[in-house]
């Protein structure tokens, strides 16, 4: 016969390992119903450029199917300014539950680690990679009046005019903005740089007349493009883009050296459960695999591409080292 417990601490040893299990059982099922119940609520993406610029565009066609996929209103938050250190800053400091989403880009994400020594986060160990969305070249654009009908030509005009010609860009260390210190870099030329408060501003000053050139992502810059009231002279990737096929790559019109490329992604921030994020990534890239959304895509210039969370930190890692190069060789800095 087992002997009964009789004292008070006797019977708390009796239950406790039905204390503990019951705990860790609790935990389970609270674990398992919060997977089952994610999102509860809406989802905030925060982007770091006015409306109309390439994040924003980006953003929003993604906001708009998460917001069917996942039954939940998928709200964007503009936060320009600062080449995305405003935006980023806010989302790294956000809850990790997967509520709030940032679309990074290259300027905010790769750029800014050479051109600001005291960046407030870091854009590896602050955010965890869900997707790469998609690629876009930047352009090569002027005002359709300007005397020059390829870069060879825009590229003799400025030898000629050296430092009366501006080239503007959609903020301090934007990916237009070091495109375009690449593109005087190697060609040699005496630019001054006119930044503005986000890519559709630098393209209307292109299109008004205010600065001679600027190198924006290609999305924004379609509109004007289209109607005309500015002229493309090539695209900085290394390819043509199929948004724009009959322009061509700045790479085969005179510049062999020349390649740059931009993207938008997908982060949360860093610490963010790890069946949330790859539930986020499966519905991204399950929306980017269909026909409208890549066509979507295509008509607002850019290329899909919809990746594991891995491969975009790949991405990431690669860009900082890669644009560290190009701020070294041009001297590029923040004004």
């Amino acid at each position: 016969m087992i002997p009964q417990p009789t004292t008070y601490c006797e019977r708390l040893f009796a239950i406790l390992p039905y204390l503990v299990a019951g705990v860790f059982f609790g935990t389970a099922m609270q674990s398992a119903f919060g997977q089952q119940t994610y999102p509860a609520k809406s989802i905030k993406i925060i982007v770091g450029s006015t409306p109309g610029g390439g994040p924003d565009i980006m953003a929003r066609a993604i906001g708009q199917k998460l917001t069917e996929a996942l039954a939940q209103p998928v709200i964007i938050d503009n936060r320009p300014g600062a080449n995305g250190i405003i935006a980023s800053e806010l989302a790294a400091k956000s809850p990790a539950d997967g509520y709030t989403l940032m679309m990074a880009n290259a300027g905010s994400h790769a750029v800014n680690v050479s051109l600001y020594p005291k960046l407030s986060y870091d854009p590896l160990r602050d955010f965890a990679p869900v997707t790469l969305v998609s690629t876009a070249p930047n352009v090569l654009i002027v005002h359709p009046s300007m005397p020059v009908k390829n870069v060879k030509d825009l590229v003799a005009l400025a030898r000629a005019r050296p430092g009366e010609m501006s080239f503007g860009s959609g903020g301090n260390g934007s990916t237009a903005h070091l495109s375009g210190e690449l593109f005087r870099t190697l060609a040699g030329l005496n630019l001054v740089h006119v930044p503005f408060r986000g890519a559709p501003a630098a393209v209307l000053g292109v299109s008004s007349g205010q600065v001679a050139l600027a190198l924006p992502n290609l999305p924004p810059a379609l509109p004007a493009l289209k109607s005309g009231r500015a002229r493309a002279l090539g695209v900085t990737t290394a390819a043509r883009s199929a948004a724009a096929p009959d322009v061509p790559t700045i790479a085969e019109s005179g510049l062999p050296a020349y390649e740059a490329t931009a993207w938008y992604g997908v982060l949360a921030p860093a610490g963010t459960p790890r069946d949330i994020v790859m539930r986020l990534n499966a519905e991204i890239v399950k929306s980017l695999r269909t026909d409208d959304m890549k066509q979507r895509i295509l008509l607002d210039g850019g290329d899909v591409v919809g990746s594991t969370p891995e491969a975009f930190g790949t991405v990431m890692r690669n860009d900082i080292a890669k644009w560290a190069r190009v701020v070294k060789l041009s001297g590029a800095k923040v004004d």
